[in-house]
This record gives structure tokens, sequence and C-alpha cells, in this order.
């Protein structure tokens, strides 16, 4: 099983945008910034999202999954977004409906088989309440890091059982 760790430069907290797009900018900057991502995943996040919407209602806290082709990674990274006030998200799996999201889980994955490999994980985490209220309530970057690699260890090593 391979490891994904999540690093305190990528988590954003309090992000105080307007629309999913500004979101979506704000944080592919921040990956491109740090080396992670090359200029082309910002165009290529927003256009993959309006075709295959990430948001999810998920139990206390709402969630979107942004991510796209590996082509346009250089490192794989997982970049978290707390917002300040919810954005509205299309719906993963369409019919047009949105959700208020206030948490982004954006991933750069370098290998086709590891984005299939970390939806799996996330989708543990995201079904865990107290740690996604935990992650929009807590204000050290390196708490969250911290907590999100544990769970994500942990997943590990439980589903090699």
């Amino acid at each position: 099983m391979e490891s994904f760790v999540v690093c305190d430069s990528n988590i954003l907290l309090n992000l105080d945008v307007r629309t999913k797009d500004d979101l979506l900018e704000m944080m592919a900057r921040n990956l491109i910034k740090n080396g992670y991502v090359k200029e082309s995943f910002l165009k290529a996040i927003i256009a993959r999202e309006k075709i295959f919407p990430t948001g999810l209602p998920t139990a206390g806290v709402h969630v979107a999954i942004p991510h796209t082709d590996i082509e346009h990674v250089h490192k794989k990274t997982i970049s978290v977004g707390v917002l300040k006030k919810p954005v509205d998200f299309s719906m993963m799996g369409g019919g047009g409906e949105t959700v208020q999201v206030k948490l982004v889980f954006m991933l750069a994955m370098d290998e086709a088989h590891s984005q299939l490999e970390l939806l799996q994980k996330l989708m543990a985490i995201l079904q865990d309440r107290e740690l996604l209220e935990f992650i929009v309530s807590e204000k050290d970057k390196t708490s969250i890091a911290n907590v999100l690699n544990k769970k994500l260890n942990q997943l590990d090593s439980s589903s090699i059982l």
C-alpha cells in the first residue's frame, strides 16, 4: 500500500472566497507555488470540476474532492482547504443539485492507480463526522496534517489485514 502525506504548506485555513472557481484557483496556485503541480493543473482542475463535479453532502461538514489527470502533476500530494463561508459545488453524480461545501481535499496524483486508492482511503475519512468537524474548527495546520496522516496510515495498515 502506498502512503499519502498531507503537508502543512498545502493546508489553507479560513479561506475567504465567493465561488468554487476562486477556491480552486487559490488552492491550485498554492500547489503550483510549492512545486507539486504544473501550471496546466489550474485550468485542468477547473475544467474537470465542470464536467465531473465532486461536491459531497457528507455528515456535518460538506466536502468536495477536486482532482484532475496525472499529466498535470509533478509529485503527489493532498491539499486541504477550509472555507470561512461555504461555497456551492455541484454534487458528485450529477443531477444538477448543489451542495454548500466548507472543506476541500484537492488531490494531485502522479499515477492513475494512486488516485483510486486515495479516493478509497478518503471515503473512510469523509464518513467520520467528528474528524471533519475537527478539521474545519482547528486553527493549527500541523495538528490537521498529523491527524490526517495518522488516519491515512491507520487505513494503510488495516487494509492489509
